[in-house]
């Protein structure tokens, strides 16, 4: 990003390790919310002290390094706020994605959770490296909507590469996806209700797991599925072909966004 802006990515690789503080924090974060503490075994750090150690590197860690670049105030105050922007929107995001329920799994309504929960941790490094390049408030908008939308795609893709894995944490943990509001849109009664039981028992039914897998796999879901990630790939790609920018580092961005957004089911 900041290459496509000025022709140099060196003055963003601390924004770089910003972002993997975030996102390490964040997983891990996000495996504790779903049940999940197989990450402690033979850890040297108990559960309550690695939930805050979590915090520290995905939140404090960060502000730290950004109140210690050597750019103008007015520069370090947009970095902040574009952190603190992030915090919010993504612990948003993940709260509606933990208290979700087939019953209100609409495709605007998922995608909306995911704007949240994936897509604000990228529009928040996006907007960053706009902003330390220099670049006006306008720009800093569009690069922060294309990080935005890009992080929809990015989840899109992690959902499907947790079905073809077999690790099925999205169904063990009652997630609302998006291919399941996929498989409900435009469902019968008859069908949305199977859909909606086989949900509520797959985290303890590996069989409900297998006959809802197989479901989401349907064509016509699949097909309003495809359709869609067509549409959030066009958009980021527009947005990035009306940004413009050195033409050595708009290839990797572009290349980015085709690459999450192949439909692998």
């Amino acid at each position: 990003m900041h290459g496509a802006e000025t022709g140099d990515p060196g003055p963003a690789v601390p924004i770089a390790a910003v972002h993997d503080l975030w996102w390490t924090s964040a997983c891990y974060l996000d495996d504790i919310a779903d049940g999940n503490t197989s990450i402690l075994a033979g850890g040297a750090l108990g559960a309550n002290e690695a939930l805050l150690a979590s915090v520290v590197t995905g939140h404090v860690l960060p502000l730290r390094v950004l109140r210690s670049l050597p750019v103008p105030e007015p520069v370090r105050g947009a970095l902040t706020d574009e952190a603190l922007r992030c915090a919010a929107a993504a612990a948003g995001g993940q709260l509606a994605d933990l208290g979700g329920a087939t019953g209100r799994a609409t495709r605007d309504a998922v995608a909306e959770v995911y704007r949240g929960k994936s897509g604000a941790p990228f529009a928040m490094i996006t907007a960053m490296a706009a902003a330390l390049s220099g670049a006006d408030a306008e720009r800093v908008d569009r690069w922060r909507e294309f990080g935005s939308v890009f992080g929809i795609l990015w989840q899109l893709f992690n959902d499907q590469e947790d079905l073809l894995s077999g690790r099925d944490e999205d169904l063990r943990n009652g997630t609302v996806t998006y291919l399941l509001a996929c498989a409900l849109d435009g469902a019968t009664p008859e069908h949305s209700d199977r859909i909606t039981a086989l949900h509520a028992a797959a985290p303890d039914s590996a069989a409900a797991r297998t006959t809802l897998t197989g479901l989401l796999r349907a064509p016509a879901a699949l097909d309003r599925f495809r359709d869609d990630i067509r549409g959030f790939r066009d958009h980021a790609l527009r947005i990035l072909t009306g940004l413009g920018g050195d033409p050595e580092f708009l290839p990797p961005l572009t290349d980015l966004v085709t690459g999450s957004s192949r439909v692998l089911l």
